[in-house]
């Protein structure tokens, strides 16, 4: 979902937002499924190092990525802060790994700026726009682009 170009008539949006290493992210509410603490990930042989295996929640099996690893800042390390949030695209669950969660904000459409080229070491392939409100700033991130392969 695009959030700057979406055509839903309200000019504010909520999004849940994340920490990823040192970065906090955001992504629409509307993806978010549910947030729940790491269980049990079984790994899955010849997966890409992002890829950090499978869980089985409530019968259903979830892919679970280390957002950390796929947007170039190194594994998520291991702590009780470690959160799952499960999202739905195209009517598929995957879970994202990320580092502790944040709040839920709710932003005006307009103050979303596309995100910048070069982003350091983060790919800025993989947001949609950036917020940036009280000295803060919040990569949106493009949930399409980061659940591909």
């Amino acid at each position: 979902m695009d959030i700057r170009h979406t055509t839903e008539t309200s000019p504010l949006c909520e999004l849940v937002t994340f920490h990823v290493g040192g970065t906090i992210c955001g992504l629409s509410i509307q993806d978010v499924q549910e947030v729940n603490p790491v269980g049990d990930i079984t790994s899955v042989p010849q997966a890409p190092p992002y890829l950090k295996g499978i869980l089985n929640l409530r019968g259903q099996i979830i892919t679970v990525i280390d957002v950390s690893e796929k947007l170039g800042l190194g594994a998520t390390d291991k702590d009780r802060q470690n959160r799952i949030v499960i999202v739905q695209d195209k009517g598929e669950a995957s879970g994202l790994l990320v580092s502790r969660m944040g709040d839920v904000i709710i932003a005006e459409r307009a103050k979303i700026e596309p995100a910048p080229a070069n982003v350091g070491a983060i790919q800025s392939a993989f947001f949609e726009g950036i917020l940036n409100e009280q000295g803060s700033i919040t990569g949106i991130l493009n949930l399409e682009r980061v659940l591909a392969d």
